[in-house]
């Protein structure tokens, strides 16, 4: 945390409920958003949410308030929680307070700024709709990103989305030479260890900023820790003019700390007991990514559906703001194919004939409908066997197989457990690719052939 100069603005504990605190202020009343100190040497730090009376303000603490005791003094900072920025921000790992949590040298001094910022207007946003290519086939060919857009990705524990997000930030930095940073709101501190060994031993922590609210910290702390990781993206964006990759895990974490919180300062619960501000919360958080001349942050977020139910308000809502959704299948990563993007269920807003072209279309649209024909006929295979079939119907299986082959890839990330040296893929080899197989050019060759290969090029190595 900053040491602060004192101000001589002074006010005084009057109750303390876990993280709501009330403080008197007899001089002035500090504005909303504006960041309070308080406990021994600062360490409590307390963001005003509203006030009660003309001398009474409540907030709510972004620290535990183990300790904290009424009449203690607390001091008004003057301004809002603020953030460091800039180049010395790389291959580090932060807490909300902008404090190193990697254990090493603390940052001091230099640029600091407010986590709170309005969106940028939409006078200066641009509106032409850019994909942005990640070297990864399944997700280029069929749910292709937005240039400063938001993407989904869903699935549940151990379907390869730590492996998936290392692989982005790995293809970013060498395609796009940008900067990647990850934001885990509710993440578990083992989660958030492993995520860090693997991004240092695959080479590519020099070009990341990550920053974590943890599962343990208050509910404040994780409420605000997508706006302060979004502060240091935006200063990537619009000082540095680069294209930044921000990847959050989980965007659900992040309403559930607005419900806790929304809770804790006794407001009546809206639907399903979430939060009545949970629609302007969450815009608030995801109208700040997006494109503008000077550069782009884009965004991945992982989602978690509660129960599945994608009639749940916290899905709706996140949906609603999202330009693709990748769904990750354990049914495909237990049958070996990595990654393993579910190719029917994934799709994206982009993939329409004016902004991929209408060859990228067409062969997106053929690829869907082969592997939906396969699911179909999968009941008749497994009662009757493939025999049973017709010719057509049995070439149709065939060329499904192979596409679902092709389309998987090695990765850098992946490396040293696989042996397999990682690949990153041009769209129009991988669009190349599939549309020489739904056309019975590899008929004749096996369809392990196919699995974990880059580009399909006709040779020794396709038998």
């Amino acid at each position: 945390m900053v040491n602060y100069s004192p101000i001589a603005n002074l006010g005084s504990v009057l109750s303390v409920r876990g993280s709501v605190v009330d403080v008197r202020f007899l001089q002035q009343l500090p504005e909303l958003r504006t960041q309070l100190q308080t406990g021994k040497g600062g360490k409590i730090a307390i963001e005003v949410v509203s006030h009660l009376s003309s001398q009474v303000v409540r907030g709510v603490a972004l620290a535990p308030t183990a300790g904290l005791a009424r009449g203690e003094t607390v001091t008004d900072t003057g301004h809002p929680l603020q953030v460091p920025v800039g180049d010395r921000l790389l291959g580090r790992m932060f807490n909300l307070f902008g404090e190193p949590i990697d254990g090493g040298e603390p940052i001091a001094g230099g640029e600091w700024r407010s986590i709170h910022a309005t969106p940028i207007a939409m006078s200066e946003r641009v509106t032409k709709s850019e994909i942005l290519k990640t070297g990864i086939k399944a997700i280029d060919v069929l749910a292709p990103l937005e240039r400063g857009g938001k993407a989904g990705l869903l699935g549940g524990a151990g379907v390869g989305k730590t492996v998936l997000i290392t692989e982005m930030i790995h293809n970013m930095v060498k395609q796009h030479q940008g900067v990647s940073l990850f934001c885990g709101i509710g993440e578990r501190c083992r989660e958030a260890l492993d995520l860090y060994d693997e991004m240092k031993s695959t080479g590519v922590l020099k070009n990341t900023v990550l920053m974590f609210g943890q599962m343990n910290e208050p509910p404040g702390a994780r409420f605000r820790v997508g706006h302060a990781a979004l502060t240091m993206a935006e200063y990537f964006r619009d000082r540095q003019h680069q294209d930044v990759l921000l990847l959050i895990d989980n965007i659900f974490r992040f309403i559930q700390a607005g419900a806790e919180v929304s809770g804790l300062m006794g407001q009546l619960p809206s639907r399903v007991g979430y939060q009545p501000t949970l629609a302007t919360e969450l815009a608030q958080l995801e109208e700040r990514i997006c494109n503008t001349n000077a550069g782009a942050i884009t965004s991945i977020q992982a989602i978690y559906v509660p129960a599945d139910d994608f009639t749940d308000p916290s899905a709706v809502h996140a949906f609603s703001h999202l330009s693709a959704s990748i769904v990750l299948s354990r049914k495909r990563a237990s049958e070996g194919f990595y990654p393993a993007v579910d190719l029917l269920q994934s799709n994206s807003k982009m993939l329409m004939p004016h902004i991929v072209g209408d060859r990228h279309y067409r062969i997106a649209q053929a690829i869907r409908q082969t592997l939906a024909t396969y699911e179909e006929l999968k009941d008749i295979i497994a009662m009757l066997g493939l025999e049973e079939l017709s010719q057509a119907d049995r070439q149709l299986v065939y060329r499904a197989r192979r596409l679902e082959r092709f389309l998987t890839q090695p990765f850098f990330s992946t490396t040293q457990f696989t042996g397999l040296a990682g690949k990153a893929i041009e769209l129009e080899d991988a669009l190349d690719g599939c549309d020489r197989i739904l056309n019975d050019e590899f008929s004749e060759v096996s369809e392990r052939s196919l699995y974990m290969i880059g580009t399909l090029v006709q040779d020794k190595t396709l038998q």
